[in-house]
């Protein structure tokens, strides 16, 4: 049906925009929502489901090539795990309405600034002095993992563009948001799936064109110039953050 293909095209687009610059999973919630169609709390439960994969598939392709930097990941997936849990208990009590726009207007602007940012290479903060560098990464591992659990985001939607804010290269950020992807899917799914609101036929099919899509994305992050990838996630935060705003508004 002409509404599968649909939503197989979007599953491919989605995985290479995971590969080639980490962002992008958030598009496959109001495709799901529009095309499927799911309720709004079911797509994105199944969204979130089918980033455990394309988390486990973009880290071992990023791993093979060399491109993920464990002293930066690592301490960015604590404070994503120990906060995911706490974003998801204050879901349920603050206005997540409120918080949502608060939380697109912040990517719009994270955004705004990667992209007018310039293409100069910028210092990483805290060269030089590792223990400040992994409270800051710390940091962002939390606020990503807190974000995620409070409004259904994706991890990297929120880590890559305070990653790069940070100096730290684009390929570095996007290596790493792979592996903080798995952990804030399977986190949120837990409840999901324990609540029976995954799609999990749906979520199969439309895993494998994400993985398809993920390969895409990985060899293009490898091949195109850091300061293009630069732009791109500016282009695309600036992109998802208002694509949040509408939805929110």
């Amino acid at each position: 049906p002409p509404m599968m293909a649909g939503l197989i095209a979007v599953a491919l687009v989605v995985g290479v925009l995971i590969g080639a610059v980490g962002v992008g999973g958030i598009l496959l919630i109001p495709a799901l929502n529009l095309l499927a169609p799911l309720p709004i709390q079911a797509s994105m439960a199944t969204a979130l489901f089918t980033f455990i994969f394309t988390g486990i598939v973009g880290t071992w392709f990023f791993q093979r090539r060399g491109s993920i930097d464990w002293s930066v990941t690592l301490p960015l997936c604590v404070g994503g795990a120990l906060f995911g849990a706490v974003g998801a208990w204050a879901n349920a009590l603050l206005d997540a309405h409120l918080l949502g726009l608060v939380l697109a207007v912040l990517i719009v602007l994270a955004g705004v600034y990667t992209l007018l940012g310039g293409g100069a290479r910028r210092r990483t903060a805290f060269e030089g002095r590792p223990r400040q560098r992994r409270a800051l990464l710390f940091g962002i591992g939390a606020l990503t993992g807190f974000g995620s659990g409070l409004t259904g985001v994706g991890g990297p939607a929120l880590s890559v563009p305070m990653m790069v804010l940070s100096g730290f290269a684009p390929l570095t950020a996007i290596g790493a948001s792979q592996v903080v992807q798995i952990l804030a899917s399977v986190s949120g799914s837990v409840g999901h799936l324990a609540h029976g609101i995954v799609d999990l036929e749906l979520a199969a099919l439309l895993t494998v064109f994400e993985v398809a899509g993920v390969w895409i994305g990985v060899h293009l992050a490898h091949a195109v110039d850091a300061a293009l990838l630069r732009r791109a996630v500016g282009a695309l935060c600036i992109a998802v953050g208002a694509g949040l705003l509408l939805r929110a508004l």
